[in-house]
C-alpha cells in the first residue's frame, strides 16, 4: 500500500534537488529562495540547515568529497567541513535575473544543470550545461523558460529534460552518447497535458520509468519508457517539486515541494519534505560528480 508522509514540516520557501547520499545515509536538498541546503537522516531526522548566502538552485556531491553547486551568482564547488565556496563558472553573468534551477548526474560523472529566469513577465532566456569532471562547462540548449526534469536511464543511455512553463509543459528523451556526453535527437517523451500537473523535477527508477513532480496538479506521476502513464499518486501538497529515491534499500521516494515563495497564506504542509512508500519500484544509486 502506498504511503505519503510529511517527514519534515520545514516550511520552505521553494524546496527543490533532493540528493540522497548513500555514503552517509542522508538526504540533500535545498531550499532555494532562502539559501539553505538542508539534510534529513531517516533515523534522527532534519539537521540544521547549511546558509548558502544566496539563492541555491541545485547540486551534485563529488566523489572526492564535498559538492559542486549552482546559485544564483554561478557554479561552485562546496567544501562541507570548512563551508568555503570556490567559483568554477559564471555562465550566465550576462543575464542578472537568472538563477540555476534543477540538475542531475549522468552515468558516467558529468552533471548537467540548468537555469531558470526570475523576470515577470518570464521570457525563454535559460538553458541548459553540461559540466565535466575537468570543470569545462557547455552550453548545450537555449531558448528554455524553465529548465527541469534532467534525469538518466538506468543504462544512462537516454536523457531526460523538460521546461515546466505553462505554454511549453513538456518532457523531452534524447539519445544520450555516453562517451562524449552529447545528447542527440531531442523529442518529446510526455507532453503532460495528459495530467493535471505541469513538469518539475524528476528521477528514474530501477526499471527505468520516470518519476514526474506534478507542480500545481499535487500529483507524482509515474511514466514507462514508452511515455505511457503507469502511475498517479496524489499528494497532499498542490506544488511538488522533485522526487528522489533513497534510504537504506532505495526504496523510499523523498519529495520535496513549494511554500512560501507560491502562497500567501501558506497552506498546510506546503514547502515541507515528503516520504512515499510501499511502491513497486526501487531507486538505483545516484552517481557522484567526477570533478
Amino acid at each position: 500500500m502506498v504511503k505519503v508522509e510529511c517527514v519534515h514540516d520545514a516550511g520552505a520557501k521553494l524546496g527543490e534537488s533532493p540528493v540522497w547520499d548513500d555514503q552517509e545515509g542522508v538526504l540533500y536538498w535545498a531550499d532555494i529562495d532562502a539559501g539553505l541546503l538542508h539534510a534529513f537522516d531517516p533515523v534522527s531526522g532534519p539537521r540544521a540547515p547549511i546558509a548558502i548566502g544566496e539563492r541555491l538552485g541545485c547540486f551534485a556531491l563529488r566523489a572526492g568529497g564535498g559538492a559542486i553547486m549552482g546559485t544564483e551568482s554561478g557554479i561552485y564547488y562546496y567544501d562541507f567541513g570548512t563551508g568555503e565556496r570556490s567559483l568554477l563558472a559564471a555562465p550566465e553573468q550576462d543575464r542578472p535575473e537568472n538563477r540555476f534551477n534543477d540538475s542531475a548526474t549522468d552515468r558516467d560523472g558529468r552533471w548537467w544543470l540548468g537555469s531558470y529566469g526570475m523576470m515577470k513577465p518570464q521570457r525563454a532566456e535559460a538553458a541548459f550545461y553540461r559540466v565535466d569532471p575537468d570543470g569545462t562547462v557547455t552550453k548545450w540548449l537555449d531558448g528554455v523558460y524553465t529548465t527541469n526534469g534532467l534525469a538518466f536511464s538506468p543504462d544512462g543511455t537516454t536523457m531526460y529534460l523538460s521546461d515546466s512553463h505553462r505554454d511549453v509543459r513538456t518532457v523531452w528523451a534524447c539519445d544520450y552518447d555516453r562517451d562524449t556526453g552529447t545528447p542527440t535527437d531531442r523529442r518529446v517523451f510526455f507532453d503532460t497535458r495528459e495530467v493535471v500537473g505541469r513538469p518539475d523535477g524528476g528521477t528514474v527508477d530501477a526499471d527505468g520509468c520516470y518519476w514526474m513532480a506534478g507542480v500545481a496538479g499535487s500529483q507524482l506521476v509515474r511514466i514507462t519508457p514508452a511515455g505511457k502513464v503507469d502511475m498517479i499518486i496524489e499528494l497532499p501538497v498542490e506544488r511538488p517539486t522533485k522526487p528522489m529515491f533513497g534510504g537504506p534499500g532505495l526504496d523510499t521516494l523523498y519529495l520535496t515541494s513549494i511554500g512560501g515563495a507560491a502562497y500567501d497564506p501558506v497552506p498546510p504542509l506546503a514547502g515541507g519534505l515528503f516520504a512515499v512508500t510501499g511502491l513497486p519500484a526501487k531507486g538505483i544509486p545516484e552517481t557522484r560528480f567526477a570533478g
